[in-house]
C-alpha cells in the first residue's frame, strides 16, 4: 500500500473544503494519506464532522524544541541532499534579505516535517497551495530521498510565486485548476516539461439546492438584490464592490447588497459604508453557515464578483449550480467557467464603470423579463447549472485528481500531458 502525506497551510478548513474530498477519494482508493497542517486546525466541529481528530493530523504548530533539534541534526547530517535549496537561497534570485531568512526558517521547518514523517515509510508527498507550506513539503521529501508533488490555485502562482521557479523544478508534478494557469507556468517557467503540469478542476457538490425550482427565479423583492460571499480579504477587493455601491446610489438604483463572510477587512469596509453613507444599501453578514446559504443565494437576483485575482472560484460554481445570475471580472481562468452571455456575465476587471453599467443593464433585464419558461434569463440559469454540473462537478473532478496522482507516482505507469479535456461550451 502507497504512502502519501497531504500537507495543507491549515488543515482542516472551512474555504477549503475540497482537501477533505481529496483526502478521502485517496482513502477510497487504497492509499494510506497522513494528513498534515503546517498551523493549528481551529475547527473541532468540523474534524468531528469528517472524522476526524487532532491527533490523526500531523500538525507542525506548535513547534516541539527536542523535534526542532532533531531537524537541525537531520539537516546536518543529510546536508547535501539540500544544498542546491539553501544555495537558492542565499545566493540566487533576487528576493529580499528578510524573505530569505523567512525560507532558511521554513527550510529548518521542512526537516522538522521530515523528522515528523520519518517512522511512517512515506512514499510521496502532496503539497496544497505554492505558499511557504510547498518550500516545507519539498525540503521534507529531499530529506526523506522521496517524491513531492504540489497544487496551484490562483494568488500563490499570479500574486505571489515565492521560489516558484525551484518548486516546479523539483516536483514530480504539479497540478493546477485552469487552463489559463498552466499556460501561465509554460510561459513563465519555458523550462518545465509540459507533461509535469495537469490541468485537475476544482467543483461543488451537485446536489446543492436541490430543491431549487426549475425557473430558480428568485424571491421578489422591493428593490434589486446583489450578493457577495467571500472572505473579507484584500485580494477580494470588496472594497471595489462598495465604491460601485455608492455609483449605483447615485444612479438612482433601488437596491439592497449583502456581503457574506468574515475577515481582516471588516473594519476597513464599515468604514467605507459609513463614510459613503450606504448604511441604507451595504450589509455586511459576517459568517454565514453553510445550511444557510440557500436562502441567500435564492433571495439575490445577481451574484457578484470583484475579486483582483483568483483561481476558478467556488462560489461562482455555488451560485451557478443553484441556477443564479452571476457577474464577475474576466480575470485568469473565471471565463473557463462563466460564457458571457450564456451561463452568466463578466465585466472588464477594475473598471468600476463598466460593473455599474452591467449591474444596471442587469437591474433591466430583470425588471422585465416575464419569468417564462422560454425566457433568456432561464436558459442562463439552466446553462449555468449544466456547465457546472458537466464540467466542475466535485465527485468526478476528485476522482480525476486522485487518479492523475496515481498515475504520476507509480513508477510503471506513463502519464499523459494533462487531466481534463477543454472545457465543453455551452
Amino acid at each position: 500500500m502507497l504512502t502519501i502525506a497531504y500537507l495543507a497551510n491549515q488543515f482542516p478548513s472551512a474555504v477549503e473544503p475540497y482537501v477533505s474530498e481529496e483526502i478521502r477519494e485517496l482513502r477510497r482508493q487504497g492509499l494510506n494519506v497522513i494528513p498534515g497542517s503546517v498551523r493549528q486546525p481551529d475547527l473541532l466541529q468540523r474534524l468531528s464532522s469528517e472524522g476526524m481528530s487532532r491527533s490523526s493530523i500531523l500538525c507542525l504548530q506548535p513547534v516541539r524544541v527536542r523535534t526542532l533539534l532533531q531537524a537541525l541534526l537531520l539537516a546536518a547530517t543529510r546536508w547535501r541532499e539540500i544544498s542546491s535549496l539553501l544555495a537558492r537561497i542565499l545566493l540566487q534570485g533576487n528576493e529580499s534579505p528578510g524573505r530569505r531568512m523567512r525560507a532558511l526558517l521554513h527550510t529548518w521547518l521542512g526537516a522538522y516535517y521530515a523528522v515528523l514523517l520519518q517512522e511512517c515509510a512515506v512514499d510521496h508527498i502532496h503539497v496544497h497551495h505554492g505558499y511557504f507550506g510547498s518550500w516545507i513539503a519539498m525540503v521534507a521529501a529531499r530529506l526523506l530521498g522521496i517524491s513531492f508533488s504540489l497544487t496551484l490555485h490562483g494568488s500563490d502562482l499570479l500574486l505571489h510565486p515565492l521560489y516558484l521557479d525551484t518548486k516546479l523544478k523539483n516536483c514530480r508534478y504539479c497540478v493546477t485548476i485552469s487552463e489559463y494557469n498552466r499556460r501561465n507556468i509554460l510561459d513563465h517557467f519555458p523550462g518545465i516539461d509540459p507533461r509535469k503540469i495537469i490541468v485537475s478542476r476544482l467543483g461543488v457538490d451537485p446536489f446543492l439546492a436541490t430543491n431549487v425550482s426549475r425557473s430558480s427565479a428568485p424571491t421578489p423583492q422591493s428593490g434589486f438584490t446583489l450578493l457577495a460571499v467571500g472572505r473579507l480579504h484584500a485580494v477580494k477587493d470588496h472594497a471595489f464592490l462598495v465604491r460601485a455601491c455608492a455609483r449605483l446610489r447615485d444612479t438612482g438604483l433601488d437596491f439592497q447588497c449583502a456581503i457574506a463572510g468574515e475577515g481582516p477587512e471588516r473594519q476597513r469596509l464599515r468604514l467605507l459604508i459609513r463614510d459613503y453613507r450606504l448604511e441604507g444599501h451595504v450589509t455586511l453578514l459576517g459568517h454565514i453557515a453553510r445550511e444557510a446559504m440557500d436562502a441567500l443565494y435564492r433571495d439575490a437576483q445577481v451574484v457578484v464578483l470583484t475579486s483582483v485575482s483568483e483561481g476558478i472560484p467556488l462560489v461562482l460554481m455555488e451560485a451557478m449550480v443553484r441556477r443564479s445570475i452571476v457577474l464577475a471580472p474576466a480575470i485568469t481562468g473565471v471565463p473557463e467557467l462563466i460564457i458571457p452571455g450564456k451561463t452568466g456575465f463578466l465585466y472588464a476587471p477594475g473598471h468600476l464603470e463598466d460593473f455599474v453599467q452591467r449591474i444596471r443593464f442587469l437591474q433591466f433585464v430583470i425588471h422585465f423579463d416575464d419569468q417564462s419558461s422560454t425566457s433568456r434569463l432561464n436558459w442562463i440559469r439552466h446553462a449555468a447549472r449544466v456547465q457546472v454540473l458537466r464540467n466542475f462537478n466535485r465527485e468526478l473532478n476528485v476522482n480525476r485528481f486522485s487518479n492523475a496522482l496515481l498515475r504520476m507516482i507509480t513508477p510503471h505507469e506513463r502519464s499523459s500531458p494533462y487531466e481534463g479535456p477543454l472545457l465543453q461550451q455551452i
